[in-house]
């Protein structure tokens, strides 16, 4: 099993150009489905590859259904095993692939929270003072709101991703995809104030890293710290409907909708390859829908003739 698994890290490295954050996704998934094998009969003292079947896989679905995991949750992980099988299969390790066949948990139309415009203004003005720390905080949070990003792009930006004249990010998406972001007016400002203040902070403790954003020992802030900081700010301001750090991206996605932008450009911003991704952010309630359909639509705007 030890070699499997290191040869599909090798193949998720190499061939598949797979980010950390997904290589540890996969493995995490993968260790949970070992730990299910051990500790639910599946599996002996040590787990053999050509003994899982089916069942074990469907029993794993039923165990991560009981302990509340969600149906998207439990895909990707099927989703996981299924990749890892499939790897086995090409290499000789299986004949299988016992998790192809596996039902996957219907889909929940679960619309993920998000700020409103007002909220979202409130949020990014919580950052309070002159210090490192606020000053950061303010460029991280216009930042992640100006461009839509995800916490792990976020995470590997540079100085030199960041052209302040032109207004312009250079952003490392999934799959090692570049593309280039419009920078907000306000994100310039507060990027400019940061990086002067980054600049005191990085020769005080003789740090050498380019990483753009820096926790307070003045290294490279990691992707658990900038979840802690926007946490931080979302129970400070004590904002309603469970909102988290990625609600940002869902935001700026769709106050951009709301504004007028079309999905592709939208889908771009992104950074989706397939557009039946963005459609997800496309939430605009009835109401809304109903409020813009009675302003534009000529036959809604005038009142019937009473006969």
């Amino acid at each position: 099993m030890e070699k499997a698994l290191q040869e599909f890290k090798n193949y998720l490295l190499v061939e598949k150009n797979a980010s950390q954050h997904t290589l540890d996704s996969y493995l995490n998934d993968i260790a949970q489905f070992q730990d299910f094998l051990t500790h639910s009969g599946h599996a002996g003292e040590s787990i053999q590859l050509e003994k899982i079947d089916r069942l074990a896989v469907r029993s794993f679905m039923g165990y991560l259904y009981e302990k509340n995991f969600s149906s998207a949750s439990m895909r990707r992980k099927l989703s996981t095993l299924s990749s890892f099988f499939r790897f086995l299969c090409r290499e000789g390790f299986l004949k299988t692939n016992v998790a192809k066949t596996a039902p996957a948990p219907r889909t929940q139309n679960k619309l993920p929270a998000y700020f409103s415009v007002d909220e979202m203004f409130r949020l990014l003005e919580l950052p309070q003072g002159e210090g490192f720390l606020p000053v950061r905080d303010r460029a991280l949070l216009e930042l992640f709101y100006s461009c839509g990003l995800r916490i792990s792009e976020l995470v590997a930006l540079t100085q030199e991703d960041i052209s302040l004249d032109s207004r312009m990010v250079k952003v490392l998406g999934k799959g090692g995809k570049e593309r280039l972001l419009p920078v907000g007016r306000h994100c310039v400002e507060a990027l400019k104030m940061y990086l002067n203040i980054r600049m005191d902070k990085v020769r005080g403790v003789g740090s050498d890293t380019d990483q753009l954003f820096l926790n307070h020992r003045g290294t490279g802030i990691s992707t658990r710290g900038v979840r802690k900081v926007v946490e931080k700010y979302i129970k400070r301001g004590n904002f309603p409907g469970g909102v988290s750090p990625h609600s940002i991206r869902h935001s700026f996605a769709t106050h951009l909708l709301e504004g007028g932008a079309d999905l592709r450009s939208i889908q771009e911003l992104l950074g989706h390859s397939s557009l039946s991704t963005t459609q997800k952010y496309t939430h605009l309630t009835l109401d809304k829908l109903s409020e813009t359909y009675d302003k534009a639509h000529p036959r809604a705007k005038e009142k019937p003739a009473i006969k």
